[in-house]
């Protein structure tokens, strides 16, 4: 798509200023990202193409965004907070009134570009202390919606269904790999039993589902110039799930002391210093939680690398359909980095259940 086009899509949605250029932008896996940049001192703006042969339903998709949205910005406002665009997200509608566009063939939504603003793929412990407090208090904000979220991907952080998506690809073997990774395949079956234990705890009904964000990587944080956070991003999969996902999956990368995709395993290990900076700052901010979301906090960090590399490896042996890749090998290679990720957690487990208990009481 060239630049005129893009420029035109732009021109469907209710913005301010003149376009100027419209440029790639970010480094998502999903979605496609372009920064709209416009003429004289108004906002930029952050286009986005929607993957909708992941995100199916796109007006639900955006229905739950623009409600969780307008919430959080309606208790800002009653804190009185004033730089509102920069503490939440604020999507824009096209002048038919609609928070999306399609175009034939794609799907897009325009955003204000939060200003002043970066984010992080590593983050040390003091910005892992905020970013415990802040999704701590995103799920807090989020505890009282007036409306029902819908699940923009049915069973995304359900580990039984992932487990038989993968066992699918196994037995299918679409692209014929199966044969080179039977350690892999071995030492996620070994693990299975107990990874499930959360769908085993909820159908027990001992184990709650509560308004999540589902995706709390790192890099879905935006930060201010002092390293303070501003706001949580990246709100596709914001749907109802365990608590689990949004503390699990944020450990997954920040307390990895490598990228999730670092072929070198021996850089890879589980930073405890980073594990309970985090864990400080969601118990501060967190204080709906039962005494069975606490107690399984420990289980929540090992079940996010154990789901990746189930994922990751999966796609691999489906011929890499779901994650963009950069080579051929790039999802094995994530695989066994979340493997080693794994093993790490598993070795830190009696650490990170003392220290959980020695600040709950």
């Amino acid at each position: 798509m060239n630049s005129i086009q893009k420029k035109q899509i732009v021109s469907t949605f209710d913005i301010l200023g003149k376009v100027i250029a419209v440029e790639a932008f970010g480094n998502g896996h999903i979605n496609d990202t372009y920064r709209v940049i416009t003429e004289g001192e108004g906002p930029d703006y952050v286009l986005q193409r929607i993957n909708h042969h992941i995100f199916r339903n796109v007006g639900m998709l955006m229905d739950n965004i623009v409600a969780v949205t307008n919430h959080i910005r309606q208790k800002l406002m009653r804190q009185g907070v004033t730089d509102l665009d920069r503490r939440v997200l604020r999507f824009l509608p096209t002048h038919a009134g609609d928070y999306y566009f399609f175009d034939g063939e794609s799907y897009w939504r325009m955003m204000i570009c939060v200003a002043d603003s970066e984010s992080f793929d590593v983050v040390n412990a003091k910005y892992s202390h905020f970013a415990g407090l802040a999704f701590g208090d995103f799920q807090n904000m989020l505890a009282d919606i007036p409306v029902q979220l819908g699940e923009t991907i049915p069973n995304f952080h359900n580990m039984e269904f992932r487990l038989w998506e993968f066992r699918e690809a196994v037995r299918g073997n679409k692209a014929g790999r199966v044969n080179e990774v039977g350690d892999l395949i071995e030492a996620i079956e070994q693990r299975a039993e107990t990874m499930c234990e959360g769908e085993r705890l909820h159908r027990a009904g001992l184990l709650p589902k509560r308004i999540c964000h589902c995706d709390t990587k790192v890099n879905n944080i935006l930060f201010d110039h002092e390293g303070k956070v501003l706001c949580v991003i990246d709100l596709d999969t914001v749907m109802p799930n365990f608590i689990f996902s949004d503390y699990g999956d944020f450990l997954r990368t920040a307390a990895n002391t490598a990228a999730e995709d670092e072929p070198d395993l021996s850089k890879i290990s589980f930073n405890m210093e980073i594990f309970e900076a985090f864990t400080r700052g969601y118990l501060e901010s967190a204080k709906f939680l039962t005494n069975i979301e606490i107690s399984h906090l420990p289980y929540a960090a090992a079940l996010f690398p154990y789901m990746q590399t189930v994922r990751f490896l999966g796609d691999y042996l489906n011929g890499d359909t779901y994650y963009k890749i950069a080579y051929p090998q790039h999802n094995l290679v994530r695989a066994r980095a979340q493997m080693k990720l794994l093993k790490s957690v598993e070795a830190c487990m009696p650490k990170m259940k003392e220290f959980i208990k020695s600040i709950t009481n």
